[in-house]
């Protein structure tokens, strides 16, 4: 938290600059101290105060100032900073008025002018107040605060972008938060325009696309450097674990993800099937970890930043970016894993961000205390949210278009899923269709063995179905099977045959494409067991290749 503030108001100049030094000679190394020369001025400070998160602990203010009287003053400053404490400055015709703000504005003290000396009649009178604000105070959160409409589909996309980046913040509902209706007001914002995301530093974003984010918070977008040893396309588990290995045996390593580290996985509300953590552990905080490591050994890391095309230039691979520039490399690995399928139903579109989520959507999970929600698909991560979102929700369904789940997911989730009361799984059922005004009010189901239908109240759908990868910007260049996915090693082969183009004198490496210096590892890769696990052991796998690949250049 920064520093508190020590306000000291009042018209005359002379009096105020002594109220300031005296002050900073006390105080100033725990407090910050500022003035203001009138209540008007004071009045609009404080509203940026609020805006930068910063907390008023003790008010010294002037009796006597002709446009607004210290005690006028109060009145208005309490309700912005009302565990701020508060000390009138008066003379001595002004006591009355002194003691009745005791009994109607909870004023703490009054002070005689003047106060010589400082060290007898105002320092101990002060201490023991700010002894008494430091002791109750509750600090507030030190950080972003976003400000919207719980069904804003705009704030719901800034949250979530900040949330999967692991950049803490604070989210605020106009509609619920009084705080949040002031803290537009101080910034003059439309609430139209929401969100309004308010930084540390007093800067205020409305409406924010994820680079304007991303610039305001310290990501990096741009790389350092025009040429690198390897550059790893997608920071999921594949990607990082490739980073870490690249990286710690020193090759100069890039590695570039279109939205947020941690892919898929980093949305798992637990893993807990992963080797090495026997009680379990978020995505988050599995992404934060690998993350941590990665730039540990040096790897930089541009997100979010859009791979769009690859081309390739004698020895070396160039990658196009979303915003133009070019980056070049010896060796690529692409490591985009999967995307959920969207779910093709009535109504989905237009509720998306608005109670219809793909993935986890951690970040929505408290809003579903003590209502109805539904999963739809039968894999790891479907069982993971249902068990998640059980601690909030008075119920969860999960929706299966099989018989059941076990022959889709591991058997430690179904057996916890069977031991929570408040879930329940419907087999044979998909969506047929969603409906809601500004948010999702209901869903329609359908059995797909009779046909039937049936409309049930839902506050929110997440949606874990199908794996599409995301191979679009490679395809002219890279050989894929009929759903998109990357073909590697073995693979690749014609009727015993070297893949057609093929200019080394070798065999395609297990994890490379028909072009060579290209490699693929994880979720994007032909038949990968797509697994968390499996997609840490093929990007480290890959590097081992990038060796082998680079010692013959």
């Amino acid at each position: 938290m920064a520093k508190p503030i020590i306000f000291a108001i009042d018209d005359d100049l002379a009096v105020l600059s002594g109220v300031e030094r005296d002050l900073r000679h006390k105080f100033g190394e725990q407090f910050r101290v500022v003035k203001a020369d009138s209540g008007t001025a004071a009045l609009e400070a404080l509203k940026q105060f609020k805006l930068r998160n910063e907390r008023v602990a003790l008010f010294v203010v002037d009796q006597r100032m002709p446009q607004m009287t210290g005690i006028e003053f109060l009145a208005q400053a309490i309700p912005l900073e009302p565990e701020a404490k508060r000390v009138l400055l008066t003379a001595y015709a002004d006591t009355d008025v002194a003691i009745r703000a005791i009994n109607d504005l909870r004023l703490d003290h009054y002070l005689m002018k003047p106060w010589d000396p400082p060290e007898e009649r105002l320092y101990p009178v002060l201490q023991d107040l700010l002894d008494d604000w430091l002791a109750a105070v509750r600090p507030d959160f030190d950080g972003i605060r976003v400000i919207g409409h719980r069904w804003s589909v705009a704030s719901y996309r800034v949250k979530e972008f900040l949330a999967r980046n692991l950049i803490p913040f604070e989210w605020l509902d106009i509609e619920s938060d009084e705080r949040a209706r002031r803290l537009v007001d101080y910034a003059r914002a439309d609430e139209a325009e929401l969100p309004l995301v308010l930084l540390a530093d007093g800067t205020r974003l409305v409406k924010p696309s994820p680079a304007e984010l991303a610039a305001k918070v310290g990501l990096r977008t741009r790389a350092e450097i025009p040429f690198y040893d390897l550059i790893i396309v997608g920071a999921g588990p594949a990607g990082l674990a490739a980073a870490v290995y690249s990286a710690s045996e020193g090759l100069k390593t890039l590695l570039i993800e279109s939205l947020a580290p941690g892919g898929q996985a980093g949305q798992s509300a637990r893993i807990e099937n992963y080797l090495g953590f026997p009680s379990g552990l978020s995505g988050a905080d599995l992404t934060r970890r690998a993350v941590a490591q990665a730039q540990r050994f040096g790897v930089e890391i541009l997100t979010p930043q859009e791979v769009v095309s690859v081309k390739v230039k004698d020895m070396y691979r160039v990658v196009q970016l979303g915003d133009g520039s070019e980056v070049s490399c010896h060796a690529l690995l692409i490591a985009t894993g999967v995307q959920y399928r969207k779910l093709d139903a009535p109504g989905i579109d237009p509720l998306t961000g608005a109670g219809v989520y793909y993935g986890a959507a951690i970040t929505e999970a408290l809003a579903t205390k003590g209502q109805d929600v539904f999963v739809i698909g039968a894999g790891n991560s479907a069982g993971q949210a249902a068990l998640y979102l059980s601690g909030f929700a008075r119920s969860v369904t999960i929706l299966v278009r099989g018989e059941s789940l076990a022959s889709s997911m591991s058997k430690y989730l179904t057996d916890r899923i069977a031991e929570t009361p408040n879930i329940a799984v419907r087999p044979h059922s998909t969506v047929a269709g969603v409906s809601g005004e500004n948010k999702l009010e209901a869903i329609t189901l359908a059995d797909t063995v009779s046909g039937e239908k049936q409309t049930v109240p839902a506050a929110a759908l997440f949606i874990f179905i199908g794996a599409q990868p995301r191979t679009e910007w490679v395809a002219s260049l890279t050989d894929r099977d009929d759903q998109g996915f990357l073909l590697t090693g073995a693979d690749l082969a014609h009727d015993g045959q070297r893949p057609k183009g093929w200019v080394a004198g070798r065999d395609p490496f297990l994890l490379e494409t028909n072009v060579p210096g290209i490699f693929v590892a994880g979720d994007v890769r032909h038949q990968s067991m797509k697994r968390i696990a499996s997609a840490v052991g093929e990007g480290a796998m890959a590097v081992s290749f990038v060796h082998r690949y680079l010692e013959t250049l």
